[in-house]
């Protein structure tokens, strides 16, 4: 099997330490080279639990990075910073795939859009692709078996730990103002609510809050339906969209968002019917660093160099203390 190189830029954060694990444990893949401008020179191994290698952080100048020979570069930078960087590869013509954490591609029809259990049938071998967003996985993948039913705007309730937030200061990472809190912030318009409510072609209405605890987040989707439904028949749908991907799990009870901490799927349940059979509650939750993020990532790098989607990804879970 052929070693493919991958390059990090922007790695300092919760989802590069996760993506590092998961690259380094890859059976094809090795890291080229993993860039942050604060940790240059340092050793990979001082910050990575569980990273055995001696790469060290890198700070190229973004015009080198189609010169250091990777075969697919991962752009873990925050909102409004890809843009320049993927012009450099465009300009020098490289044929490496470009894969996109953050929101500045997932609007772009030029980009593939990730999320492989709802679009990997539009996969044609495009080297330009967008993660999808933590929370915005988390609804897609809550919504999708009712589309063809639904009525009216979905509502949305999402709370996420901290480290959705990232690891630049703010009040939403500020473990002093969300102790016995729940903070609510972007309560409409936010960019995960416009990006469900384009790749699903309906409106979706999104509540974002941070929570306490670290990682983990859960979304509770309240859809209104065109017919009554049953439970049953509600749970057959789910079952039969799902039954094939193993990083999608429908269980009966609402699952928690404490025991989907360092999972590398996606847990459904709940399927709450009111008396009438045409409002259903759903509850959705997720590891917002990996399926969330690198897990996703690490799919979808897998879908382009035609590897089995899960290669590298753990079906178990990860021990925390060895993450």
């Amino acid at each position: 099997m052929k070693t493919l190189r991958i390059g990090i830029v922007g790695a300092r954060g919760h989802v590069g330490a996760e993506l590092i694990r998961l690259v380094a444990g890859h059976p094809a893949f090795d890291l080229a080279f993993v860039t942050s401008r604060e940790l240059a020179g340092r050793a990979l191994a001082e910050y990575i639990p569980g990273y055995a290698g001696d790469l060290a952080y890198t700070s190229p100048a973004y015009e080198a990075l189609p010169e250091l020979g990777a075969d697919a570069v991962v752009l873990a930078l925050p909102n409004g910073k890809a843009g320049h960087i993927v012009q450099q590869f465009d300009d020098a013509g490289t044929d490496a795939v470009l894969l996109d954490l953050s929101a500045d591609f997932r609007f772009d029809d030029g980009w593939y859009y990730g999320l492989p259990e709802l679009t990997r049938t539009s996969y044609a071998g495009q080297r330009r692709i967008s993660n999808p967003g933590c929370y915005a996985t988390a609804m897609q993948l809550a919504l999708a078996p009712m589309l063809d039913v639904l009525a009216g705007p979905v509502q949305c309730f999402g709370v996420s730990g901290y480290s959705g937030a990232g690891t630049s200061p703010s009040d939403k990472n500020d473990v002093e103002l969300l102790r016995d809190n729940l903070m609510p912030y972007a309560l409409t318009g936010h960019v995960h609510e416009r990006e469900v409510t384009r790749h699903l072609g309906h409106p979706v209405e999104f509540m974002p809050h941070v929570a306490p605890h670290f990682r983990g987040l859960t979304i509770t989707a309240n859809l209104h339906l065109s017919r009554p439904f049953t439970r049953e028949a509600v749970l057959a749908r789910y079952r039969d969209r799902y039954a094939a991907e193993p990083l999608v799990q429908v269980g009966d009870a609402a699952p928690w968002v404490s025991r989907i901490a360092h999972a590398h799927h996606v847990e459904l349940g709940g399927f709450a019917l009111a008396d009438d059979g045409r409002r259903l509650v759903v509850v959705a939750t997720e590891d917002n660093l990996l399926k969330g993020a690198a897990t996703q990532a690490l799919q979808n790098l897998n879908l382009a160099f035609g590897f089995d989607e899960l290669a590298g990804i753990p079906l178990m879970r990860v021990a925390p203390e060895a993450a």
